[in-house]
């Protein structure tokens, strides 16, 4: 009796905030779990480890990443500043308007790791779409690189 695979498609929302492979959603974007590890927080594998998709698709690729993670910053802010609104209030009698101001700068810089390693997520889902077929190896082939000049800019 041969096991049987059993391929359900992983949930988008998870995968991108889990990091994982956008062709398989189950293999790791990044070689170490922990975002907080700032000197490792953004090694990238070169390919998945789970399908094999090349993951840096070419150089300067994951430069617009920065409209990704302003966004990002953007629902921050918009959540936090809801949340103390409907918590707290704001008044014009008062300092809860920058006590906010500074909780919310801190969260921001708090959170800065993870948001950047989700956008990186995001971005590649744009080019990189999941692939019911990925195990017979249905990849998105890197568009152009050059391995001389890797890392030189």
């Amino acid at each position: 009796m041969c096991a049987q695979i059993h391929d359900e498609k992983p949930n988008l929302i998870l995968s991108l905030l889990k990091s994982k492979c956008t062709r398989c959603r189950r293999g790791d974007m990044f070689q170490f779990k922990n975002p907080y590890n700032l000197k490792l927080t953004m090694k990238m594998h070169d390919k998945c480890p789970v399908c094999g998709q090349p993951l840096d698709m070419e150089p300067g690729f994951y430069y617009g990443t920065n409209m990704i993670s302003y966004v990002l910053a953007v629902l921050v802010c918009v959540a936090t500043l809801v949340l103390w609104w409907t918590t707290i209030g704001f008044s014009l009698k008062d300092s809860r308007f920058f006590w906010w101001m500074g909780i919310n700068a801190f969260l921001l810089v708090a959170l800065q790791p993870p948001l950047m390693r989700i956008s990186r997520t995001v971005w590649l889902a744009f080019f990189v779409m999941y692939s019911p077929k990925w195990r017979e190896g249905d990849i998105v082939e890197q568009y152009s690189v050059n391995k001389e000049q890797a890392a030189n800019w």
